[in-house]
């Protein structure tokens, strides 16, 4: 058994599937069935599901989770939905009860505990490593699986615009093709949003319920300043408002970098608004209110509209 598991290139499988192994690799590195079952036996392999095993023990990280779910999926598998969503950064690091994969609809590949397989009209084109659907389609598909959450498409839309800008188009081409998309208007409303600068939730919600809302004036996105980006910008009126978001503010350089931009507006004569999201959640009408005011102060001849019948604005 130890000559047959030994050698350069059983190694650089098993690093490259982070531990995990078919049993049809196995045996083509001329592993017997004796020999796994020995290996099972003395606890120094374990098999998460049949035909697939880990040649350590303890519990699965998250690449190995993947690669027993790619194994199990068979050769022309990608990773897609939440499972790609994590790797390219479009949704938060977190523990993920399932992993997603992807294969063409002709194979009989079922979903099991722990692994969930969609079934594709087209043989996937695998990108990035580990094998994963591509930027745009993963976004396309989170968005689908977000319809009635726009708030979460918002945020996901948000990471490829800054992330990967490039992919933002394709991703509006793709919702396009697919006529039958659950949500399309709405999801190719995000993709026009996020793509004018609206690069997370919070960022939209101020977009649609503070300014369209209440007939302001739209703001420039995402200005580049000294180094610094301004969340919302109106340069005839010398003002700039503020998004921030739950996370911002747990350190001290986040804090500084924000007091640094705040008074470098300062002393460009720029007024600073700074809403969270409760503000923006919970009483749009409101900050309408004091940006309205603001921007009056500093020439902006318009008039707010209600955005209701309860609007106080």
């Amino acid at each position: 058994m130890g000559t047959a598991l030994s050698g350069q290139g059983w190694q650089t499988l098993l690093a490259h599937q982070q531990g995990a192994v078919s049993r049809t690799q196995l045996l083509a590195h001329g592993v017997s069935a004796a020999d796994i079952a020995a290996n099972l036996a003395a606890k120094r392999w374990q098999r998460p599901i049949p035909g697939i095993y880990v040649t350590f023990t303890g519990p699965l990280p998250f690449l190995t989770r993947i690669w027993v779910a790619l194994l199990h999926a068979g050769p022309d598998a990608v990773l897609s939905h939440e499972t790609a969503g994590v790797l390219w950064r479009l949704l938060p690091a977190r523990n993920l009860r399932a992993v997603h994969v992807t294969v063409p609809r002709h194979r009989g590949t079922r979903s099991r505990r722990g692994i969930v397989v969609h079934h594709a009209r087209d043989t996937p084109v695998p990108t990035g490593y580990p094998p994963r659907t591509a930027v745009a389609i993963t976004a396309l598909e989170l968005c689908a699986v977000a319809k009635g959450r726009p708030d979460d498409a918002a945020a996901v839309l948000g990471r490829v615009a800054q992330q990967y800008p490039e992919a933002l188009p394709d991703v509006r081409a793709l919702a396009l093709e697919r006529r039958n998309l659950p949500g399309r208007r709405d999801i190719l409303d995000l993709i026009d949003d996020a793509g004018g600068g609206a690069h997370s939730a919070l960022e939209r919600r101020f977009l649609v319920d503070v300014e369209r809302a209440h007939g302001l004036p739209v703001g420039e996105r995402q200005r580049a300043v000294g180094g610094n980006f301004q969340d919302v910008h109106h340069r005839e009126y010398r003002t700039t408002i503020e998004l921030d978001g739950a996370a911002v503010h747990q350190s001290t350089a986040a804090a500084r970098r924000d007091m640094s931009r705040d008074n470098a507006a300062a002393v460009r004569g720029e007024a600073t608004l700074r809403y969270g999201w409760q503000d923006v959640r919970r009483r749009p009408c409101a900050v309408a209110a004091e940006v309205a005011t603001v921007l009056r102060t500093r020439g902006w001849t318009g008039t707010p509209t209600r955005c209701g019948p309860n609007c106080r604005i």
